[in-house]
């Protein structure tokens, strides 16, 4: 086997792994470890927003650098045009959670936080979704890496 062809198995190897951990902590942070959190005892509201914004900001640069990972190892293994697609719409997705929808749950936080009442921010929906559509597209992603 050549140099050549070692490297771009590696680089979609790298693709793989990248992309079933990204997944992996979506999962795991954003439906399970944030609504739980709300349920632990002793967690107020105020505490657990505190947490969350905490935890988010982690996972959002986790997930830049991973999608990095991903473009990189698609980049030098030369990824179907398929499983470009479906990185990118994951890629779009923390985009547009960081850019656009992340800025209105922070000033809600930051009124919660300050003490202020109302209703629950409509941006929490807006994540949600752009999380599902992210999920799906990591899913999609790492079943053509695998099936290639």
């Amino acid at each position: 086997m050549s140099p050549k062809l070692r490297l771009m198995q590696a680089a979609l190897a790298v693709a793989v792994a990248a992309t079933w951990v990204w997944l992996g902590m979506v999962l795991a942070i954003s439906f399970l470890e944030a609504p739980l959190k709300f349920r632990a005892p002793g967690v107020t509201l105020q505490l657990g927003l505190g947490i969350g914004r905490l935890v988010f900001r982690a996972l959002n640069t986790c997930e830049a650098v991973l999608a990095v990972v991903v473009a990189a190892g698609l980049a030098v293994g030369g990824g179907s045009a398929g499983t470009w697609v479906a990185a990118v719409v994951a890629a779009a997705m923390l985009v547009g959670q960081v850019v656009f929808v992340r800025p209105a749950l922070t000033r809600r936080s930051d009124q919660v936080l300050a003490g202020a009442d109302g209703p629950r921010s409509r941006a929490h929906y807006g994540y949600v979704a752009l999380e599902l559509v992210k999920v799906v597209a990591l899913i999609t992603t790492g079943v053509l890496l695998l099936t290639g």
